[in-house]
């Protein structure tokens, strides 16, 4: 099959072999597709956000690819990251973040579902340490909280984890443009 200039582009924005085989991706580049070239405008334009570093932007999607489980993805975006400045305990301290807001999410969820005094009562008994005094910044642990509370549809997560990335100093536009990226991730995920 022959490669687009638009796959090609799309698949450079993230690390990814321009002959990477997807089933979707590939439809779509057949039929030199206008939602492909949305993709890759969005895609694109997501990762230079001008309130993310190229680092922050990188761990940002690396932490949506692990949310995902999309191996292929999580190997290209580690080593964009690698490229861009990260560090292997920094690498790491996402995917504890993606497993830890796995676990408040479901939980926090279950409990906003049932609003029974009883359950919102009961002490949470799940270790937060990761939370504390995180390598990748007390700002930027909570920002990505965030992105992944949103893709993972935690109402009471995404309220929390505002009003902290707020209180550390991150503006509107940069709590925004973070989500956008994790929403933007998610819908080329699907796509992969």
């Amino acid at each position: 099959m022959l490669v687009s200039e638009t796959k090609k582009g799309l698949f450079a924005e993230l690390n990814l072999a321009a002959d990477l085989e997807s089933i979707l991706i590939d439809r779509l580049n057949a039929t030199d597709s206008r939602y492909l070239k949305d993709l890759k405008i969005n895609v694109a334009n997501s990762m230079k956000a001008k309130t993310l570093t190229e680092k922050e932007a990188a761990l940002l999607a690396l932490s949506i690819a692990i949310n995902e489980k999309e191996t292929v993805l999580i190997a290209a975006l580690e080593e964009l990251a690698r490229a861009r400045g990260a560090e292997e305990k920094e690498l790491n301290e996402v995917a504890g973040c993606v497993s830890l807001m796995n676990a408040n999410n479901i939980f926090y969820r279950f409990r906003h579902f049932m609003d029974k005094e009883s359950y919102n009562n009961i002490p949470a008994g799940i270790r937060m340490s990761i939370m504390m005094n995180p390598v990748l910044g007390k700002e930027f642990f909570e920002l990505m909280s965030l992105v992944l509370s949103a893709v993972n549809g935690c109402e009471m997560c995404v309220t929390s984890h505002e009003a902290s990335v707020k209180s550390h100093g991150a503006t509107e536009q940069r709590i925004f443009d973070a989500v956008r990226l994790g929403a933007i991730m998610k819908s080329f995920i699907v796509l992969l």
